[in-house]
């Protein structure tokens, strides 16, 4: 089963997991209102690696959150993730954080709608249904009352921009988790595994974040 390290820099949350085929071996991260990417990412690469006996040699890919997200956050953990793959001679995976994010929850029925703070009343966001295919695909929405009004069923909304919501999408059919929940390296498991069996790889030379800055606004402002 191979050996890849996870990185998750788009959020506050600082992320870094150890896997092995599907099983998590290590895992460390860190959620702070002041980011912390820049100081804590390279020691909790190495935590991983060390406490579990391997070696960077031991790696068979490099995975990471490629956005939406914060710029700089999303900066830092893509440069570290092509800096590990170019030195070790070893593939890079590159996820869509909101991919990552909407693996926290498993409705049994409903959309789910990962959220990401992007300031004021602006997410960056997606839809699935709940097997996690996507319906819409991620974009930025402003949010007003009238947001996902197309969608009749159950919607599971999830992550920090879920929070400022609440107020505004207050109708039965929204179902809201805790606020405190971001995209975690160690969620990336089996999307990991899938990707490298299809060896769904990124060109590491010029492979970029998904920043995903522009923003559209439904109605009148």
């Amino acid at each position: 089963m191979p050996i890849i390290l996870s990185v998750e820099t788009a959020t506050k949350q600082c992320s870094v997991a150890l896997t092995e085929g599907e099983k998590l071996l290590a895992c460390e991260e860190l959620a702070k209102e002041q980011y912390t990417h820049a100081e804590k990412l390279h020691e909790f690469i190495n935590q991983v690696v060390t406490q579990t006996g391997l070696s960077f040699s031991d790696l068979d890919a490099v995975a990471v959150s490629k956005g939406p997200g914060s710029y700089t956050g999303l900066r830092i953990g893509v440069s570290a993730a092509k800096g590990l793959c170019y030195a070790l001679n070893i593939p890079l995976l590159a996820h869509s954080t909101l991919e990552v994010l909407a693996q926290q929850i498993n409705p049994e029925d409903g959309l789910i709608i990962p959220m990401i703070d992007a300031r004021r009343m602006e997410v960056f966001t997606c839809v699935f249904d709940s097997n996690k295919h996507y319906i819409e695909m991620p974009n930025a929405k402003v949010i007003e009352p009238n947001s996902f009004s197309e969608y009749k069923d159950k919607i599971h909304l999830v992550g920090d921009g879920a929070l400022k919501c609440r107020e505004v999408l207050s109708e039965p059919k929204f179902v809201y988790y805790p606020d405190n929940i971001y995209p975690s390296a160690k969620d990336m498991t089996a999307l990991n595994l899938k990707k490298y069996q299809e060896k769904s790889f990124e060109d590491v030379a010029y492979f970029e974040p998904y920043y995903l800055k522009d923003f559209q606004v439904n109605g009148k402002k």
